[in-house]
């Protein structure tokens, strides 16, 4: 389509913005249907704009797969086929600019349902309340309903920290909190699992397939799926090789095992994660392609307390302590206790922002304590290298404060 940019219809998605070249070329899925070949005015009942890799939109299509709904009744399309997500034609549609969306093509037939319906699981009760055939997801069940909802509340919302290319990632400012907070849901959705998983899936029955809910498949169980695919095949590149807790991990691979429908949607899922993989998503991720490499230095040791120092505060992220060859009558030191890669300021990107700031707030109070010797202002520097006179490569801060000053300090 002529000025259409790939990155473009992905920006405002809620999944990740790289090239998804490779569905928009393949004729083999309606998710990927060239444009040429699309009809001006829809036939089907409804349209479902999403890509196939899209972890909430999965679980759209697992419901249109499990009750067998044909392309007449729900035809899946690529939102580039209408300019992308930033495109006025989508953002008419769904002024939030994401997808999975759903379009109504004969609204008109009722007069309470708008035209188009945005977000995963208002889409899923929407289809599960239209079509009565085949599974009915249990949409009234309280564990279903739980599971899926710690799911959106807690997973989807900082789930970018494990592919997207800079903080934030949803109320958190740094890929390591980020992902330490995405697994720490895990467990609890772990520990909800473990209390109602079936004999089937606990004793490793070959023959036995079992749901979150038990027999019948549910609303939780697409809705976790396809964001398990992600976590299994996402967090090993930040070094967390246990990526699914027990009771995930076995449910997980009984069903991928033995439900065919969920197998289709780990293929087209995890075929679009290696496609990204192919593309060399990951090589400039901070923490997967991109770590700390540097030795430790002295500050590691002061952190650690292998070297005494005399610290004047200290919280879970920073340390302020005595420079042991003061420059002013009050000089302390602000450093940051994960060096994340600063080693000096000019190795500084927009996964740093939040660092940053903390690190100048944190010296802002020290330089605001009288106590400390700090009087009505203070001289606080940065220098970085060492031709600036930066002596230990790890992002530190001096807070000087007196009349007599050296200069520069170290």
């Amino acid at each position: 389509m002529k000025g259409f940019s790939i990155f473009a219809l992905l920006a405002w998605a809620d999944i990740p913005s790289l090239s998804f070249a490779f569905s928009v070329r393949m004729t083999s899925s309606p998710l990927s249907s060239p444009a040429s070949t699309i009809p001006k005015i829809p036939t089907a009942k409804y349209t479902l704009y999403d890509v196939k890799v899209s972890n909430n939109g999965a679980r759209c299509r697992l419901i249109l797969y499990k009750k067998n709904l044909s392309s007449t009744e729900v035809d899946i399309r690529n939102p580039s086929e209408i300019g992308g997500l930033r495109s006025p034609e989508f953002l008419a549609l769904n002024p939030q600019g994401k997808m999975p969306l759903l379009v109504v093509n004969d609204g008109d037939q009722d007069k309470q349902l708008p035209g188009s319906i945005p977000e995963s699981d208002t889409i899923c009760r929407h289809l599960l309340s239209t079509y009565e055939t085949g599974p009915s997801f249990l949409p009234n069940n309280t564990r279903s309903n739980l599971l899926a909802r710690l799911h959106d509340m807690y997973l989807t919302t900082v789930q970018g920290c494990i592919y997207k290319a800079s903080p934030p990632f949803g109320i958190f400012g740094t890929r390591k909190e980020a992902i330490d907070e995405f697994q720490r849901q895990l467990l609890i959705i772990d520990d909800i699992i473990g209390t109602g998983i079936t004999d089937g899936v606990d004793n490793n029955d070959a023959a036995g397939l079992s749901y979150l809910c038990g027999s019948e498949v549910s609303l939780a169980d697409a809705t976790l799926f396809p964001t398990m695919v992600f976590a299994e095949m996402m967090l090993p590149k930040f070094g967390k090789d246990e990526a699914l807790p027990p009771n995930i991990r076995r449910w997980y691979d009984n069903v991928r095992a033995k439900d065919t429908d969920f197998a289709k949607i780990y293929d087209e899922v995890a075929g679009g994660i290696q496609q990204w993989e192919n593309n060399g998503r990951w090589d400039s991720i901070w923490l997967a392609g991109r770590r700390d490499e540097r030795k430790p230095t002295i500050f590691d040791k002061i952190i650690s307390g292998e070297i005494p120092s005399k610290v004047i505060r200290e919280d879970a992220s920073f340390l302020a302590f005595a420079d042991i060859n003061p420059a002013a009558p009050a000089h302390v030191l602000v450093i940051p206790k994960d060096r994340a890669g600063l080693s000096c300021l000019r190795k500084s990107s927009q996964e740093h922002i939040e660092i940053l700031g903390r690190l100048m707030v944190f010296a802002g109070e020290i330089a605001g304590d009288q106590d400390l010797g700090f009087g009505d202002g203070a001289r606080i520097v940065i220098n970085d290298g060492k031709e600036a006179g930066q002596e230990v490569p790890h992002l530190h801060v001096h807070v000087l404060s007196g009349r007599e000053m050296s200069w520069p300090p170290g």
